[in-house]
């Protein structure tokens, strides 16, 4: 039974899951119906107007609202969406062996790229279709729209440090006021010709794309952008939960975009000159210049979704250990998912603003949006599919009956958008390609480092019993910490200590953090404590994909387990800092070997990562062989 305290809340939660959810998916009336028409080279008739609402009208219908938010919000992890945790819940099946877990990953890894590539094409096609509703008011703006636009979203990307809270609150109200807007006008525009409404009747569909195959074909890669943004349905469900996403596409989100679309249709068919910008001349002319501000408002709003996400997606990654450490910078003391990546920001930036001088305009642009899109959300297909069948245990006829139609829809719709890999869909596919090479470098790098170290190495148990049997060891005061990612063998930095000082610490704990395939690790299962003998302890500190590492939080707590006084100023850390030295033989290919030395040795250092006092840290440096 819910609770008063619970219903009061929801409609607040479904507010706000408006402004973040659906700010990608709520632009997409400023470029994808026209775009539809001139992908094709389309006339204005009866037959096609109605033809291409009606394949925008089930293919939302289809995709977004069965797929997106019936089937696949179902897998959370936690709780928590998105595809990383697509992956974690995909990597935990046993229906599929170890070794082929590795298509997962990459298949993951291609999914995360795509998506990154998406976070520079959205901010640059929102602000710019945006803003292009100047030049119907006046040409006189023409000049000014790349400008304004980069201006725009230079202003964006420097509010970041200071997170997004402050912002936030107004984006599910101005949302809310977007979403209504549109669809107010659109119903106007349908009252006015209300035949568009028979686009809900799938013949027009259907004989569209028999009687005109090719073109519906071509057309296809444009229906795609109607459904940007679909990814963050799911990406986003872990901050504000199924229930208030689902009440606000199916009361809110589907009807306006739906009446919006079927408003340009009507509008076209009265006046098929309006192809020129059919959102915004779908306005009366008192309506412009307040729409346009709201458009651009609506924009931002999408482009800062995209980069939290984006921002989030790289968290985890560095997380899983599928990136290198990066600076994370923590916005508010409240709400731990408000973070902020310095070093992702400006590449973004640097990237959107390449895109916006390099594409000039939004039908330039969709090209390249749309093969993003469509290969994202074909990665997403394959991998609910696969979980469907390794986790969910459900039947092959079960699985192949849902994933057999979406996976030739997805085919559809990629093979049309890769028609336009020439004309700016290269884009996202040489992003994408870069992103996923950086990833499984990184992946495979620190697979071959974990193992070159466990060569020769000194188990922790025959170092212990040989330190025990000697005499000569001296202990002194104090406590040393010893980060490793091999608990079970000597760290490095304690034999370069007894090496080179000569003693060891009074309490030696050999200290290993490990995330979880999980979002978020409770405090009560944070720390796990083992004594080895009277001087040396281990324990281990589990995090989630999305939790924040605190080692000196974490320490304090299995400190109290122990029994022992905490004072972080008489602890020093120890660190092992790894040089890569490559050499030929075994191994990764030259190229992808000093890619993997490169990205190591600018990684952030581990007392930021891990929230350490510098003053407590001692770095000792050890070189491995690749």
């Amino acid at each position: 039974m819910q609770s008063t305290a619970q219903k009061a809340a929801l409609p607040v939660i479904t507010l706000a899951a408006l402004g973040v959810v659906f700010g990608d998916i709520g632009t997409s009336p400023l470029y994808a119906l026209r775009q539809c028409f001139l992908t094709a080279h389309l006339a204005i008739s009866e037959a096609s107007v109605l033809g291409i609402l009606s394949l925008i009208f089930w293919c939302m219908m289809l995709t977004i609202s069965f797929k997106y938010v019936t089937v696949i919000m179902r897998a959370d992890n936690n709780g928590e969406g998105g595809i990383m945790s697509l992956l974690a819940l995909n990597l935990r099946t046993t229906r599929i062996a170890d070794q082929k877990k590795i298509f997962l990953i990459a298949l993951g890894f291609i999914g995360a790229s795509l998506f990154f590539g998406d976070g520079i094409i959205t901010p640059a096609i929102s602000v710019l279709s945006a803003i292009e509703g100047l030049s119907i008011a006046t040409p006189i703006f023409n000049q000014w729209l790349v400008p304004l636009s980069i201006g725009i979203l230079a202003g964006l990307f420097m509010v970041q440090r200071h997170g997004t809270a402050t912002m936030g609150k107004f984006f599910g109200p101005l949302t809310m006021l977007w979403f209504l807007s549109i669809g107010g006008f659109g119903l106007w525009s349908i009252i006015q010709t209300p035949s568009v409404l028979w686009m809900v009747n799938p013949y027009w569909a259907y004989h569209f794309v028999v009687d005109q195959p090719y073109v519906a074909f071509l057309t296809m890669g444009a229906v795609i952008l109607t459904m940007t943004g679909g990814e963050a349905i799911y990406a986003d469900m872990g901050h504000f939960g199924r229930l208030p996403i689902r009440l606000a596409w199916f009361i809110i989100v589907l009807p306006c975009l739906l009446l919006n679309y079927a408003g340009q249709g009507a509008l076209l068919l009265r006046s098929p000159e309006a192809l020129a910008n059919p959102f915004y001349m779908l306005l009366p002319e008192w309506a412009l210049f307040p729409m346009i501000g709201l458009a651009t408002a609506a924009a931002v709003i999408a482009s800062q979704a995209v980069i939290t996400g984006v921002f989030s997606m790289v968290n985890q990654a560095i997380q899983l250990r599928y990136l290198p450490r990066l600076s994370v910078k923590h916005t508010s003391a409240v709400e731990r998912g408000q973070i902020y990546l310095p070093f992702i920001n400006w590449l973004l930036f640097i990237s959107v603003l390449i895109l916006i001088l390099l594409f000039e305009n939004s039908a330039n642009l969709a090209s390249a949006y749309g093969v993003a899109v469509t290969m994202t959300m074909l990665c997403g297909t394959i991998l609910i599919s696969i979980l469907a069948y390794g986790l969910w245990r459900w039947p092959v006829w079960k699985v192949a009956l849902f994933a057999v139609p979406f996976l030739a829809l997805d085919l559809v719709f990629v093979a049309s958008t890769s028609l336009k890999i020439t004309s700016g869909g290269w884009v996202p596919i040489l992003i994408g390609a870069v992103l996923f090479t950086i990833l499984m470098t990184w992946k495979d790098g620190r697979a071959l480092v974990l193992k070159r170290l466990e060569q020769d190495a000194l188990p922790i148990d025959l170092f212990i019993k040989s330190i025990s049997m000697g005499e000569g060891t001296k202990y002194v005061p104090g406590e040393a910490i010893f980060l490793t990612g091999t608990p079970n063998i000597v760290p490095h930095a304690m034999l370069h200590n007894i090496k080179h000082n000569k003693v060891l610490h009074e309490r030696n704990i050999m200290l290993t953090v490990i995330t979880r395939d999980v979002p978020f690790v409770a405090k009560q299962d944070r720390v796990e404590l083992e004594q080895l003998s009277e001087h040396f302890y281990r324990v281990f500190i589990y995090y989630g994909f999305k939790d924040q590492p605190n080692i000196p939080v974490a320490l304090q707590q299995a400190y109290r387990k122990w029994g022992f006084e905490y004072d972080l100023m008489q602890i020093s850390f120890f660190i092992s800092r790894e040089r890569i030295m490559h050499t030929v033989g075994e191994g990764m290919a030259p190229w992808r070997e000093k890619l993997f030395i490169s990205m190591q040795r600018n990684t952030s250092p581990v007392s930021d990562f891990y929230q350490i006092p510098p003053n407590r840290v001692v770095e000792l440096g050890t070189q491995i062989q690749m």
